[in-house]
């Protein structure tokens, strides 16, 4: 198993988490333990690479934990282990049967079980969590074509992903917030707000996202005031296609893409 892996398991039964606790620690995984939900909110900053979501009293709170998760975009693709209670228990502190029809997860079991053998189990969740992921982007440009063109561009990489388009800068923050994007490809000049403007607010609310300016004015004055602005790299539409696939790939990695004039 991946050493120092982290996991977090979410569960109100102390014996049960104890075993399980010591069992993965024998494999070399940093093991955070919450008893409620708020606890598990909490431990989540802490960038746990498998949930294990248990049981917890009173009964709805493992489908109100899920569902938070799910529709958090930070922490939605995160791989989930469900662990139900005992049947005889489900109506207390598991999920009941119209929970149980929403159930989103990787893996799922019940109660009773062993934790030795769920190893197994969360040796491939930490597997999956490892696994390199597409690069989600957002097309921001206020022509259709532009953004048509782009789409079609990336559509045949095979390690990004389009997720989302946007026609300023003012929709751009609405759709980083909602979508969460690794980088965004920011024109400069749009309507309602400038793309210079939203990679000042990207920048600083959503540092998870890195903003490559794409625009039609190269000049070097432009250049400087993007990467003032936050952002992580500056690319001409006239470039090459390349480049700018080069150049996603490069922020998303955390550089700093710098074009040449020359």
């Amino acid at each position: 198993m991946a050493n120092n892996r982290r996991v977090l398991i979410i569960d109100d039964e102390p014996d049960f988490v104890d075993a399980f606790r010591k069992t993965l620690e024998a494999k070399s995984c940093r093991v955070d333990i919450a008893s409620n939900k708020k606890e598990a909110q909490e431990l989540m900053s802490l960038g746990p690479d498998v949930v294990v979501l248990g049981t917890m009293a009173p009964a709805g709170q493992a489908f109100a934990m899920q569902k938070w998760l799910k529709e958090n975009p930070k922490y939605k693709d995160i791989p989930l282990m469900v662990i139900d209670a005992r049947y005889e228990e489900r109506s207390i502190k598991g999920w009941r049967r119209f929970e149980g029809m929403q159930i989103e997860c990787e893996a799922y079991v019940s109660k009773p079980i062993e934790p030795a053998s769920l190893v197994l189990r969360i040796q491939n969740l930490l597997e999956e969590a490892v696994r390199p992921r597409l690069i989600k982007v957002l097309i921001v440009d206020d022509h259709t074509m532009v953004r048509h063109g782009i789409r079609a561009l990336l559509s045949v990489q095979r390690d990004m992903e389009v997720i989302g388009e946007a026609i300023n800068g003012q929709d751009a923050l609405e759709q980083v917030h909602r979508l969460m994007p690794n980088v965004a490809l920011m024109d400069i000049v749009m309507p309602v707000m400038s793309g210079l403007e939203a990679t000042r607010w990207i920048s600083t609310e959503f540092p998870q996202t890195k903003v490559l300016i794409l625009t039609q004015y190269d000049e070097e004055e432009n250049m400087l005031v993007a990467k003032q602005a936050g952002a992580h790299g500056f690319i001409p539409k006239r470039a090459a296609s390349s480049e700018l696939v080069d150049g996603i790939r490069a922020v998303n990695a955390g550089k700093h893409f710098a074009w040449s004039l020359a």
